[in-house]
């Protein structure tokens, strides 16, 4: 069912100085901004070779972003990706095995399938699935 590891996502407070620190003092390649209205964020990616950092920024007042920054102000972990080979497939088989899954799949930033994963079904992580 597993592939890789996509990405590790990161709640930012401030978009553009996370992205200046990540480009101008540790020397990354970052993309730009993209505004994903049905996730209610927007992203900036950082590229790390092997896998990608994404730094998210809520993208209106009803972003679950949004409330992660007001527990979190400073950010923090929001996330992580792991590639699947089938989304969909993948939905079946985890709604049988009783773990909960954060409403339907829906295209994501890479524009392939994602899906949410409960974090209490996830030892208290939030867990997204990709199509690889």
């Amino acid at each position: 069912m597993l592939k890789r590891l996509n990405h590790i996502a990161i709640a930012v407070p401030d978009l553009d100085q996370a992205a200046k620190f990540y480009r101008d003092i540790l020397g990354a390649t970052i993309s730009e901004p993209q505004a994903l209205p049905d996730h209610g964020v927007t992203t900036i990616f950082v590229d790390m070779g092997n896998t990608k950092l994404e730094l998210l920024h809520p993208l209106g007042d009803t972003s679950p972003v949004t409330k992660f920054l007001e527990k979190n102000p400073q950010g923090g972990i929001h996330h992580y990706c792991l590639e699947v080979e089938d989304v969909s497939r993948t939905y079946a088989e985890l709604a049988q095995h009783g773990i909960r899954i954060l409403g339907a799949p829906k295209i994501g930033a890479h524009g392939k399938p994602v899906i949410f994963l409960h974090p209490k079904d996830c030892f208290g992580c939030l867990v997204e699935l990709e199509d690889e």
